[in-house]
């Protein structure tokens, strides 16, 4: 699936954002990236998509090399990223070449997220929440093999985080999609991942790999998940 090999990114003013990521990923493995503030791991996602091409190292998914971006590779940013002057349904089917039962399998996505009804609005009419499951949909209406997270519900209310969360186990109940989601939130990470890397120092390294055994869907409260917690929490301390 993705394999990172000995990634490094440094910046033109001498810089470096992080080195030596290595890691691999199994075919439905949810992957969390915790760190530090300045850590890189924004701009380690922005490698992995194919949007900062200029890496030294190795990213390849299925044996393709990643230097620009990949239809392989799907995005969900922090922040929705609609286009305003199209509709819910537009800005979902906007990523498919084909015009072909373009509105069809929009449809299909707008139910997915749970959107029925808003087809018709444009994004000023709509809730935060409302436009991530929107941006939702329009990274999974391409099929992507690899769905790349960054911190997408950090904008978002504690309530409507948590559905969206639930939301996005259902849809990777269903599609069973690798993930490799950045966020800042270690309750989100041990409630979603099956893995988390730890990085930390400026620049960025992997510190620690934590596998996470509970299975999905897993309890808030899980007193094994808040002991992973208190370790997570002092490994970044």
């Amino acid at each position: 699936m993705l394999a990172v090999q000995n990634v490094s990114r440094t910046f033109s003013n001498g810089a470096t954002g992080f080195r030596n990521i290595s890691f691999e990923t199994k075919q439905g493995e949810i992957i969390g990236v915790l760190g530090t503030s300045g850590c890189g791991k924004s701009t380690l996602l922005r490698v992995l998509s194919g949007l900062d091409p200029d890496y030294t190292g190795s990213v390849e998914i299925s044996g393709d090399r990643i230097t620009s971006v990949h239809e392989k590779v799907g995005v969900i940013f922090q922040e929705s990223r609609l286009m305003p002057w199209l509709k819910v349904i537009e800005n979902i089917s906007f990523g498919l070449k084909s015009d072909s039962q373009k509105l069809e399998k929009a449809q299909d996505y707008i139910k997915l997220v749970g959107l029925e009804g808003f087809e018709s609005h444009y994004p000023k009419d709509i809730s935060g929440g409302m436009a991530q499951r929107v941006s939702i949909a329009r990274a999974l209406i391409t099929a992507p093999e690899v769905l790349l997270l960054d911190e997408p519900f950090s904008a978002l209310d504690a309530f409507t985080k948590m559905q969206l969360q639930d939301l996005l186990l259902t849809i990777w109940n269903t599609y069973r999609s690798t993930m490799i989601l950045v966020t800042h939130d270690i309750d989100e990470a041990l409630y979603l991942c099956d893995r988390i890397i730890v990085l930390k120092g400026q620049p960025g390294e992997v510190y620690q790999s934590i596998q996470i055994d509970e299975p999905k869907p897993r309890s808030r409260g899980d007193v094994k998940l808040a002991q992973l917690k208190a370790e997570i929490l002092e490994l970044l301390s």
